[in-house]
């Protein structure tokens, strides 16, 4: 089960968070009533980050969320696993993806890889990985605001606007164990936010405004 934030680019499509084939997307207002979606994610113990059993789960939200077309991000909870995982799809670091804010800023403790296969900027089609946070806890907001659209496939077919920090920071484990802090602004620094609340139980429509039914034509 997934959820997703949803990007309202210019044109009708959205970009969302999350998606899957394999485990179909949790229904927090129906199947998911109190469960999973709801609950507060456990921490993954840093010794357990290679373990096969955390490769497997990080296995699976990445299939789960390249089935997904409109798919940006994934939270573990998403499909079923409470942990405080999430993943950020590779593709919205390709150039032309998204122009409103990407930005990268890295902590004293290291630097999350962009996108694995996408650290080349001159690259004119590089191969986007999924990004990994494990643990992910944000470490900064700034004071300014905006009011974005967003979305969620567990909540499917709602749409609001959430008011969300335009930068962010956060420090997490990458799926090799190793601690990195990564700043953003954004869709990135949404992106951020948005999978933190999952991990907390918490979803869009808890703190969203003017939230309407779009059905898909």
């Amino acid at each position: 089960m997934q959820k997703i934030l949803q990007y309202n680019q210019q044109k009708p499509a959205r970009q969302s968070l999350g998606g899957g084939e394999k485990k179909p997307a949790r229904n927090a207002s129906r199947s998911d009533a109190g469960g999973v979606l709801r609950k507060i994610a456990k921490e993954v113990p840093v010794a357990d980050v290679k373990t096969p059993k955390i490769k497997k789960i990080l296995k699976e939200m990445s299939a789960a969320l390249k089935s997904q077309d409109d798919g940006v991000a994934i939270a573990a909870p998403q499909i079923g696993y409470s942990l405080r995982i999430f993943l950020v799809a590779g593709k919205i670091f390709k150039t032309g993806f998204s122009e409103r804010g990407l930005s990268q800023a890295d902590g004293p403790r290291g630097s999350a890889p962009r996108a694995r296969g996408d650290s080349d900027p001159e690259q004119k089609d590089p191969v986007a990985m999924d990004m990994v946070f494990i643990n992910p806890k944000i470490s900064k907001l700034s004071r300014g605001k905006d009011w974005v659209p967003e979305g969620c496939l567990s909540v499917r077919w709602l749409y609001g606007k959430t008011l969300r920090s335009k930068k962010a920071t956060v420090t997490a484990y990458d799926e090799n164990g190793k601690k990195f802090s990564r700043g953003a602004s954004g869709l990135l620094a949404q992106i951020f936010q948005h999978e933190t609340n999952h991990l907390d139980g918490i979803l869009f429509i808890d703190h969203a405004k003017d939230i309407k039914e779009e059905l898909p034509k």
